[in-house]
């Protein structure tokens, strides 16, 4: 649905956005993700047909963003980080006026708004003019709006910014329900709570390069290594140590608990139990400790290198760092 090979955008002498390569499949949400100034938007702005590039090129669900960018904007369900919307308006006046320009038949406008207004908590504001929502509920019209012509590609940017908690979900489960339905959808979010919750892949921009693509999970085991688990006992850890595996990975203790590393949990974990269980100590509970995504951008951000490589920071750093 979204292919861009080699994307670059300069501003005179300022290079926004360099060598950008991107792939978004049908059904998938790609997290593009970045520090401020990393180039997001303007990535977001050519893929929408909005801003030419400089070089490279894209094709979004099938047309040239350079040669056919009317057919782009046909099929491209777009919010920006500050959408436009008509104060003077309602809420319904805005959305109908978009329906209109997207050819939404009325009778599929009100079914459409029905599936969500109740949900997001728009049905009475409807008809109140845009001038008097909150900034909230601004960004649930504008998100609606996005949504109404059911586009294959949607460009979300920074889709649940100033909602409430409750919104925030909502709106999560509307850009869940379009993957599900096969559209392709590129998320622009410094939310990374809501990346790791959406997305299948993960894309690190910076200084208008992607640093590196892939699933959260792949990129986890390439740069935070192994996980590692937690046994928390209803005795010692000095005596869980003693009997655990030949050549497992401690990598801390305290009182009570011991975390190990591995990375084929399937055979060491009933080991671990197994040794522990067979001399009678009691396990209280086994987990993979919480490795947050935010954890992983700040490495990557911070030019740290894959806990395997030859040299640990050079080799990745000199390339790929992100500090300023």
């Amino acid at each position: 649905m979204i292919q861009a090979e080699g994307l670059r955008k300069t501003f005179g002498n300022i290079t926004a956005v360099e060598e950008v390569s991107l792939e978004v499949r049908p059904g998938e949400i790609v997290a593009l993700l970045g520090p401020n100034g990393a180039g997001k938007t303007t990535t977001v702005r050519m893929l929408a047909a909005l801003l030419r590039p400089t070089a490279g090129r894209a094709l979004v669900a099938g047309y040239d963003v350079l040669r056919q960018p009317e057919e782009v904007h046909r099929r491209v369900g777009l919010l920006t980080e500050l959408p436009g919307l008509y104060l003077r308006m309602t809420g319904y006046e805005y959305l109908a006026f978009f329906a209109d320009l997207y050819e939404v038949p009325r009778p599929l406008l009100k079914q459409r708004l029905e599936a969500w207004l109740d949900r997001l908590e728009l049905r009475g504001a409807l008809h109140q003019r845009i001038a008097t929502y909150s900034k909230g509920m601004r960004q649930k019209l504008a998100l609606l709006r996005a949504f109404l012509p059911l586009p294959p590609v949607f460009l979300l940017d920074e889709p649940t910014s100033a909602m409430d908690p409750q919104s925030a979900q909502v709106a999560r489960e509307m850009i869940r329900s379009l993957a599900q339905e096969g559209h392709a959808v590129l998320l622009c979010t410094h939310n990374l709570y809501e990346a790791e919750a959406l997305a299948h892949r993960i894309a690190i921009l910076c200084r208008g390069r992607i640093l590196v693509e892939g699933t959260p999970q792949a990129l986890r085991d390439r740069f935070l290594g192994p996980p590692v688990y937690e046994l928390r006992l209803a005795a010692p850890a000095g005596q869980a140590l003693e009997l655990l595996p030949e050549g497992l990975a401690v990598v801390e203790w305290g009182d009570h608990w011991v975390r190990y590393r591995t990375s084929d949990p399937e055979r060491e974990n009933p080991r671990v139990l197994q040794a522990l269980l067979a001399h009678g100590l009691p396990v209280v509970s086994l987990s993979e400790v919480p490795r947050p995504l935010e954890d992983l951008y700040l490495r990557i951000l911070n030019g740290a290198a894959p806990p395997a490589s030859p040299d640990p920071v050079a080799q990745f750093e000199g390339e790929h760092a992100c500090r300023s």
